[in-house]
């Protein structure tokens, strides 16, 4: 009966082939579902209101388009995503649905584009790897739905981990335009890919201090060519970076702890239990690729990519923490800068890791396919409480904004032809917030009626709209946001004890539990001599909740 068993088992094993097996055309299928799923996850709150940032994005992409390096001067950024999105609200306009979509084609495109850099790398388990956390992952998700520059810059983040490793570790010389031009597009997009540049640079040190001889002088010849077209393309911003970096800073950014790095890698990975999960799980594939096969044997090919990106990764993260230190400029989503490493690290280490990958795999699509809409939806208050006021104002009403940042976004929701102030000063353009040498001037700026007649300004009848931040709802403990704090509950003060205005209405009100992210707008009106000091309609507003 043996004989005859075993023939049964061969023959059933031919007849049934293994349901999972995978080929080339089913990954295919598998990568255009993770696109679906990307595209769901990340278009349930496209129609989102904008806060502080969002309105910066809108105002400055609204100059004409030759004038937006320019403008760039007094904020601080790149100007690649601006000049994208002026072209974007030319063709599709500028409202949030309109403008968050060129975030969401960008997100979108991490699946398909991850999935083909991960399976040339490392093969094609690591590219279905590589697009599943492409497609779930919370950060992009969540900034697939701003109008912001960051799904830009982890798309481009991906492509220039991906190409550095195609042109400098598998020696596909064929790659190095493309990694060139994918650097020069992030450099132009974020000032994190200046890190994520210095990362690659010493990865490429390290690649050339295992190379021997010809090899190795080819590829640094190569490395010279390659980062001297980088730096010829960017020669004509340098200026303008080195003016912003002098006068335009983050004086509203705390100085990171060490802790920070863990806590806002996990952040990405959307929070400390899943970005726990996905390390542990992930490391130990990692772990496998890094070995050797015999003791005096050069790691693979797959090794020499695994060990390049994460000194791509690892210079990219901690230059911009030592340079946060003397001079704060760290953020949680600065970090799309170096989320193309991660994702592709991730992405093979998962492949990788045998039972514990799909473990791992299992525990991300489990955390990571919640939709975080309330918390997208909720970001900002700015258009609910500028509907609250917008019926009361005339051309030539005051708008003074006591959270100066604030300005751009409450422009985009308040009628026009307004008369726009913050706590520096008279504003000549409110689409943009003035952040050169800004905290110096905020110092400067003493908020005292007989120094800037604001008031005195106004005809009788004439409105003011107070835009205060909600103190409750936010850390103001960084250098900015600790003065805007006291210039801010300095100006209500004044307003509040000046017989000539008198208070209309303050939206919300602060003695409402849950208050939302934002601002309060409080509206004044001008009034003869004798009338004012008596305040109608009295909700709580943040002198009183002091």
């Amino acid at each position: 009966m043996s004989t005859v068993a075993a023939p049964r088992r061969r023959l059933r094993r031919r007849a049934f082939p293994r349901p999972l097996a995978l080929d080339a055309t089913r990954a295919a299928l598998l990568v255009a579902g993770l696109v679906v799923v990307s595209l769901l996850l990340r278009t349930t709150a496209l129609h989102s209101r904008y806060w502080i940032d969002e309105g910066l994005s809108v105002g400055i992409a609204s100059h004409p388009f030759a004038d937006i390096p320019t403008v760039l001067r007094q904020d601080g950024s790149p100007p690649l995503y601006y000049l994208l999105l002026h072209a974007w609200m030319a063709l599709f306009g500028d409202g949030e649905a309109d403008t968050h979509v060129l975030s969401v084609i960008f997100a979108v495109t991490t699946v398909p584009v991850g999935y083909l850099f991960a399976r040339r790398l490392y093969g094609l388990r690591a590219g279905l790897a590589t697009a599943l956390l492409c497609a779930l992952n919370p950060f992009l998700t969540y900034y697939a739905q701003e109008t912001r520059m960051y799904a830009l810059v982890s798309l481009l983040s991906i492509c220039v981990a991906s190409t550095f490793a195609l042109a400098f570790v598998v020696r596909a010389r064929a790659w190095l335009a493309p990694f060139a031009a994918s650097l020069a597009l992030l450099v132009y997009a974020h000032n994190w890919g200046l890190a994520t540049a210095a990362g690659t640079v010493a990865a490429l040190a390290v690649l050339a201090r295992g190379a021997h001889g010809r090899q190795r002088r080819a590829l640094l010849l190569d490395g010279l060519l390659t980062y001297g077209a980088v730096g010829l393309l960017y020669l004509p911003w340098l200026p303008t970076f080195l003016f912003q970096a002098r006068h335009t800073a983050a004086p509203w950014s705390d100085r990171p702890a060490v802790e920070d790095i863990w806590n806002t890698i996990s952040s990405v990975f959307g929070g400390a239990a899943p970005g726990m999960a996905l390390a542990l799980t992930a490391l130990v594939g990692l772990v496998a690729l890094l070995s050797r096969p015999a003791r005096e044997a050069p790691l693979t090919r797959e090794g020499r990519t695994t060990l390049a990106l994460l000194v791509v990764l690892a210079v990219a993260v901690l230059l911009p923490w030592l340079a946060s230190q003397p001079s704060p400029a760290w953020s949680m989503r600065y970090f799309a800068a170096v989320l193309g490493p991660l994702l592709l690290l991730g992405g093979a280490g998962l492949a990788r890791a045998g039972w514990m990958g799909a473990v791992g795999a299992v525990l991300v699509i489990a955390f990571w396919t919640t939709p975080r809409t309330d918390q997208i939806n909720h970001k900002s208050n700015a258009h609910h409480v500028a509907t609250e006021v917008r019926d009361f104002l005339y051309p030539g009403d005051v708008v003074l904004a006591a959270h100066p940042e604030y300005g751009p976004t409450m422009h985009v929701y308040l009628p026009d032809r307004l008369r726009w102030e913050n706590t520096l000063g008279p504003v000549a353009d409110p689409t943009v917030m003035d952040w050169r040498d800004a905290l110096d001037r905020l110092r400067a700026a003493r908020p005292r009626f007989e120094e800037r007649p604001l008031v005195d300004s106004m005809r009788e009848g004439q409105h003011l709209v107070l835009v205060m931040p909600i103190l409750a709802t936010a850390s103001w403990k960084a250098p900015w946001t600790r003065l805007v704090k006291r210039r801010a509950l300095r100006w209500e003060e004044l307003l509040e004890h000046d017989t000539r205005l008198v208070r209309i209405l303050a939206t919300p009100d602060l003695s409402e539990r849950g208050l939302p992210r934002g601002v309060q707008l409080v509206l004044y009106r001008r009034v003869p001599p004798g009338v004012g000091g008596v305040k109608a309609n009295p909700p709580a507003t943040a002198i009183e909740q002091r």
